[in-house]
């Protein structure tokens, strides 16, 4: 576990170019496995991970966190170098969003905080939803909401990966937006995700996230809520032999 701060040798035009750095090397430092020329948040919590740089001995680091038959996921402006003897399970432009001030609407009624008692209904809904990877400790890495009807969650949203840049300030990402098929139609998702980017800005950060560039259903709805466009990303899965 690493619980110290250091910078990377990849020259970043914005902290969010490399997002997955940004975080482990800034505020969540503690959720990171690895060394000063790789990193990966902690598999309990999830499977991105990041070289310094795209030298050898980076990728040699990054491939050493990679289980044998295990999987990472690179977030990264243009197309990050990849450690040899790595097969690329799968690769998708990701469009981020940023938002400076978020539109105001409802939220549903009866939103709950979740946290470690709500842990298994969380993985549950996630894995059948599938709004990005989650993990059985991914709720630990920011604050997350939901609305219980009838006692079972039916939907939920929060915050994954959060940075620090001194020069920009504070970047929160908005995540596991995600509703049961069952409750779907009753805009959950946008009502929750409007109250977790409300709170973002509350305490000072810019709220972002990621959705796949050709997800326009998605992307409408997050203009609704008053993010734009900021920077096309790619996300690489990979997978050690």
């Amino acid at each position: 576990m690493l619980n110290r701060r250091m910078t990377s040798s990849h020259p970043l035009e914005h902290p969010l170019d490399r997002p997955v750095w940004s975080a482990l090397t800034t505020r969540q430092a503690d959720r990171a496995d690895g060394g000063p020329l790789a990193l990966r948040f902690a598999p309990r919590f999830g499977l991105f991970a990041a070289s310094a740089d795209g030298s050898a001995q980076s990728l040699a680091a990054l491939y050493a966190l990679i289980p044998p038959g295990g999987e990472v996921a690179l977030v990264e402006a243009g197309m990050p170098a990849l450690p040899p003897d790595t097969v690329v399970v799968s690769r998708a432009v990701c469009n981020q969003m940023i938002a400076d001030v978020i539109t105001p609407g409802p939220a549903p009624d009866d939103v709950v905080t979740l946290g470690d008692g709500d842990a298994d209904d969380m993985l549950a809904l996630a894995t059948l939803t599938r709004p990005g990877p989650f993990f059985s400790h991914t709720h630990q890495l920011g604050r997350f909401i939901g609305t219980r009807q009838n006692g079972r969650l039916a939907a939920m949203a929060g915050e994954r990966m959060c940075v620090l840049d001194n020069r920009l300030g504070g970047f929160t990402e908005v995540s596991g937006v995600c509703t049961h098929p069952d409750f779907r139609g009753r805009r959950y998702a946008g009502g929750l995700m409007r109250r977790v980017a409300q709170q973002i800005v509350a305490r000072g950060d810019t709220p972002f996230l990621h959705v796949y560039a050709d997800n326009h259903p998605a992307i409408a709805l997050y203009e609704a809520l008053g993010f734009r466009f900021r920077a096309a990303l790619t996300m690489t899965v990979l997978r050690r032999p």
